[in-house]
């Protein structure tokens, strides 16, 4: 009973969310728009890599082309775009993404974007909640059923998919399939889990510590494991194969369109912010390294196992934190969320520490949020504009929060339960 409580309050947090987003943040931001002069049209992320596939698959037009790109930005922002317009947004919205991308989204070319972008707005949205259930099998973590839907409501209850809903990114289908990936390993369907890792590098900035982390972690009993690279291997150069013959040279131009997004698109990382231009590189480095380091040490552990949440939960926090802050790619961090519940650190005092500072993080975002939309029935959602914001302050601080207890933690796991014999020897 008292789950199923808990299980309420969590849908009415949810509920609350929303409707702070939309009857007070959504608004404030289009007011903030307008007032810039900012042009607004679909403002979809969606729709760049619609009209590319769209365009490349009916039309055999070059989807990296500066012709399609402005064809993009009609209907991204409502007209092209002009670099010499301190006014106009320096985002070009063009395609950035490996052309295979397009094969994904080739059931879809045909329809009309207003339908496409309803498709994708619900199934993102229940795309993120299938992760949940996703992780926790990956990691071994069994809980009831009203705990489950508990945990699945506060992940679409927040931010990050709330966004993801409006703007239709593609960070959550590539969360799903690496949420699906460890599950489908977890099962010892390695072959599936191969291929599937491979459909998650539409977005290779998100996948590439991924596909590091599974393969090293499959390095550690090859015979037993091998399907998954082989799956992977076999599968990803599929894609890359089809995409040359239906597009000759894209390598060389998805290269191109995305050094070029870095230049126009890209926020600076949460290491820039702190640490600068020069020394966020050495510091990226350096996380690399480590997080090899930590793969290096897991690789023999097994899935749906403790050890391997840590290792998936160090993926996803040195991710997040070398990557440029975008709040939709938060999504990513529910497997380093969820591997605290299922945590024997909780005698160690600094990580537990750290990691209660990171749920204090979600747990601003989603009750001043909620308080905000109790007071929208009792005020006017404009005289609360001004307080629209109040719930993102701690947005930015998630990721290294969670980066620094998933950190210390493996180091006090290390110092005060090392890995068991049987795991560091592979399977006769």
């Amino acid at each position: 009973m008292r789950q199923w409580c808990f299980f309420a309050a969590c849908l009415l947090i949810c509920l609350g969310v929303w409707r702070w987003a939309e009857r007070i943040l959504i608004p404030a931001n289009t007011l903030a728009a307008k007032a810039k002069g900012a042009p607004i049209g679909n403002n979809s992320d969606l729709y760049p890599r619609w009209l590319g596939a769209r365009e490349l698959l009916l039309d055999h037009r070059d989807p990296y082309s500066p012709e399609v790109t402005r064809d993009i930005q009609r209907g991204f922002y409502g007209r092209e775009i002009n670099p010499r317009n301190p006014k106009d947004p320096g985002d070009q919205a063009a395609f950035a993404y490996p052309v295979f991308l397009v094969f994904v989204l080739a059931p879809f070319v045909k329809l009309s974007f207003v339908t496409v972008q309803a498709i994708f707005r619900w199934s993102l949205l229940f795309g993120i909640a299938a992760t949940v259930p996703a992780w926790m099998y990956a990691i071994g973590l069994r809980k009831s059923a009203a705990w489950m839907l508990s945990a699945t409501v506060l992940a679409i209850g927040s931010y990050p998919t709330v966004l993801e809903f409006h703007m239709q990114n593609l960070a959550a289908l590539v969360a799903l399939l690496l949420a699906l990936s460890a599950a489908a390993a977890a099962c010892n369907w390695f072959a599936v889990s191969g291929f599937l890792l491979a459909l998650a590098t539409i977005k290779p900035q998100l996948s590439a510590l991924f596909v590091i982390c599974f393969l090293v972690w499959v390095a550690g009993r090859w015979r037993e494991r091998k399907r998954l690279a082989l799956s992977f291997a076999s599968t990803l150069l599929a894609l890359v194969v089809a995409g040359e013959i239906i597009l000759p040279n894209w390598i060389a131009k998805f290269f191109d369109a995305a050094q070029a997004y870095r230049s126009y698109a890209s926020d600076p990382s949460i290491l820039q912010f702190a640490l600068g231009p020069t020394f966020s590189w050495a510091a990226a480095i350096t996380l690399c390294a480590a997080f090899v380091v930590v793969a290096v040490r897991y690789r023999n552990c097994s899935a749906g196992s403790k050890e391997f949440g840590w290792l998936l939960a160090c993926t996803a926090a040195v991710t997040l934190t070398i990557l440029p802050v975008t709040v939709y790619n938060q999504v990513l961090l529910v497997p380093a969320l969820l591997v605290w519940l299922h945590s024997d650190q909780a005698s160690s005092l600094l990580p537990r520490a750290l990691a209660k500072a990171s749920f204090a993080c979600l747990g601003w975002q989603w009750i001043t949020a909620a308080i905000l939309a109790v007071c929208s029935f009792r005020f006017a959602p404009e005289s609360l504009r001004t307080l629209a914001r109040l719930p993102l302050l701690t947005l930015i601080a998630l990721p290294p929060l969670v980066l620094l207890a998933v950190a210390t933690a493996i180091i006090f796991l290390q110092l005060t339960k090392p890995i068991p014999q049987s795991l560091a020897a592979p399977r006769e």
